[in-house]
């Protein structure tokens, strides 16, 4: 009952975005709305697990996507395919995509029970800048000069993600995540329309930039 409550609700979003109402969930499924509540509290509480569940299913593509590269020293193509998997899914999902990377929902505030979920696809990215440093392959002495105030924000990300990571690498490979993520919501929420047609090729010269960047 919960997986096909779940199941509604998606199609709800794909038609009204975020906007959830546990009483429209109900009557598309056939029950008063008072029933749905012993599934999910609330609509917050409902938000919650879609949430989840999208950060996990993104996840496990990007996951798969970086396993199967089985030459794990080629960080340029750990790279690309973990990239491609974030556009192919939200492609795929872009209702689910939105939920989690677009415009926050008016009055709900995620729960910590959204961290580690949310955490494995940056996670992917940070492993694959700490194997490259800690093979010796990637190396920041050529680095723009940093502000000490941004250091310190940088040092007390990596110290909870990957603490050996120096703050310049783990600069770059924000600023290459940054991108990955924008180039994607331009192009699922229409910034490219009557720009950018060729947008696989485009993609993919943006994020080979960024390999780029990151001395990938």
């Amino acid at each position: 009952m919960t997986a096909e409550i779940k199941a509604v609700a998606r199609r709800h979003l794909e038609t009204d975005g975020a906007n959830l109402s546990l009483r429209a969930v109900a009557r598309d499924m056939g029950m008063v709305s008072s029933a749905l509540y012993r599934y999910f509290a609330s609509r917050d509480e409902l938000l919650t697990a879609l949430i989840i569940d999208a950060y996990n299913a993104v996840g496990e593509a990007v996951e798969a996507a970086d396993a199967g590269v089985t030459d794990r020293s080629q960080l340029r193509a750990r790279w690309m395919a973990a990239a491609r998997a974030i556009r192919g899914w939200a492609l795929a999902k872009p209702a689910e995509y939105a939920l989690i990377f677009g415009s926050p929902v008016p009055g709900y505030a995620a729960p910590d029970d959204t961290i580690v979920a949310a955490a494995r696809v940056p996670g992917v990215l940070v492993r694959i800048l700490a194997d490259g440093f800690a093979a010796g392959d990637l190396t920041y002495e050529d680095a723009p000069a940093m502000t000490e105030s941004v250091r310190a924000d940088l040092r007390r990300a990596r110290d909870d993600i990957a603490p050996s990571l120096p703050e310049e690498l783990l600069r770059a490979g924000m600023t290459g995540w940054i991108q990955l993520f924008g180039t994607v919501s331009f192009e699922l929420f229409g910034q490219f329309n009557n720009v950018i047609t060729a947008r696989d090729e485009f993609f993919d010269q943006q994020m080979e930039l960024m390999a780029d960047l990151m001395g990938l």
